[in-house]
């Protein structure tokens, strides 16, 4: 028998509890819900909601499982023996050695060779959330406010402010340059903050883990440095995505910069990376904060307890990643597999009329549907999302709820799916587009 329970409580709870900025209302996580209700599937239901706003990457498991079937040993302690005991009991905050090694060597390896990297500077994270939200408790009082440049991934809300008490600042951009920051919408976020009595404390971009699947180009992120550099405030690059870029070179990561500038003013700068997306394993949790301020280091290190890897985790990715021929062919491998992907769902949305944003990175894609607003505003937008979630079955996210000033821009990913799911997605924006048209 089910256990009845009084819906109207009768006791205060925190403002936390209380509070709506966890962000649960946007339709971000509304789709997602639509989705979770009648998931799509080929045999099965054949007819349901098809997932395009998740930002996984799914192309190469086959490769993560290659490797385990091969290095068993990797996942597998035996019974009794040191080994086991050693990581079953190990506590450190600081994490494995040998796999923030093997973390601060991957994260060179992505890059190219071109930047490096201290592990005594990596502080391991449950995943790049918990980096993000520890990385504004560390920098920020609540209060305060970091500007982010729109359009930013929706979970922000909820990462940068529930908890903290910190304010998102949008530094507004717009489609006219490919939503690149400028110098211009970077001063007019700064002092629109300051005209709201807010002190800015740091900037945080998204490189190439936005949600347009662009990367920030050298040129900007000089400015982005000479601008912190001038309000004495941080910078947070959110790189979390580096794996997924179509060509090494085309990614720049701010470390490059640094060490082109011999580090000068490098003590405000902090960098979030995660396995999430460049590996596909979001469900272990791995993020990293890499700082070069040593208080920030030690701070976000003790903060780090809560937010502990589990060590039969890192005991795994510490293998898997030491292992240079296997990261070698993975990232080449899933490069190629991103690549074959973007470029099937840019040509299939062009092929049915619909201009995309032109990406090179990251796992989605940014449409342009302006010219289907029946209004074109915010209320327009969402009311052809409503008509792409429950007629077409297609969960996109739309603009607004990554904060995008201009209507009419949906998020959509393509690598959470196999290519035949996507070729069903297709098929269904063709049929509507069609329908429209005659």
């Amino acid at each position: 028998m089910a256990i009845e329970i009084d819906l109207v409580p009768s006791v205060q709870l925190s403002k936390i509890a209380n509070s709506e900025k966890h962000g649960e209302n946007s339709p971000y996580f509304a789709g997602w819900k639509a989705y979770d209700e009648n998931p799509y599937d080929e045999i099965t239901n054949p007819s349901g909601v098809i997932q395009m706003g998740l930002a996984e990457n799914q192309v190469s498991f086959d490769l993560l499982e290659d490797y385990l079937e091969k290095h068993p040993e990797a996942s597998i302690w035996g019974t009794g023996g040191p080994g086991f005991r050693e990581n079953a009991l190990f506590q450190d905050y600081h994490g494995l050695l040998n796999f923030r090694k093997a973390m601060a060597s991957f994260m060179e390896q992505i890059r190219g060779g071109r930047a490096r990297f201290d592990p005594e500077r990596v502080v391991l994270t449950a995943g790049a959330t918990a980096a993000n939200e520890l990385l504004t408790f560390v920098l920020a009082d609540p209060g305060d406010a970091l500007l982010v440049p729109t359009p930013y991934y929706p979970g922000f809300d909820r990462d940068l402010r529930w908890r903290t008490g910190v304010r998102i600042v949008p530094i507004h951009c717009n489609s006219s340059n490919n939503f690149q920051i400028t110098p211009q919408a970077l001063e007019a976020a700064y002092e629109n903050a300051e005209s709201m009595n807010l002190r800015v404390r740091g900037v945080l971009i998204t490189n190439p883990s936005n949600p347009l699947g662009t990367t920030v180009q050298r040129a900007v992120l000089e400015e982005i440095l000479d601008f912190v550099t001038q309000k004495n405030i941080h910078l947070i690059s959110d790189e979390i995505y580096s794996g997924s870029v179509f060509s090494s070179s085309e990614f720049v990561s701010v470390a490059e910069i640094l060490e082109s500038r011999d580090y000068k003013e490098c003590e405000r700068v902090h960098i979030v990376y995660s396995l999430s997306k460049d590996l596909g394993l979001p469900g272990f949790r791995v993020g990293t904060i890499y700082s070069y301020n040593d208080k920030v280091v030690t701070t976000a290190r003790r903060m780090s307890s809560f937010t502990l890897i589990s060590s039969q985790t890192q005991h795994l990715l510490a293998s898997m990643l030491s292992d240079k021929e296997f990261t070698a062919q993975y990232i080449e491998t899933n490069r190629a597999r991103l690549k074959k992907r973007y470029d099937m769902i840019i040509q299939g949305l062009k092929r049915a009329g619909i201009e995309c944003l032109q990406g090179n990175a990251g796992l989605f894609c940014w449409m342009n549907l302006s010219p289907l607003l029946q209004k074109p505003d915010q209320e327009g937008e969402l009311n052809l999302w409503k008509t792409m979630l429950h007629e077409l079955k297609l969960n996109i996210s739309p603009g607004s709820s990554c904060h995008c000033s201009e209507p009419g821009w949906f998020r959509v990913c393509f690598a959470n799916m196999s290519e035949q799911t996507l070729e069903v997605a297709l098929t269904r924006i063709h049929n509507y587009m069609d329908q429209r048209n005659r």
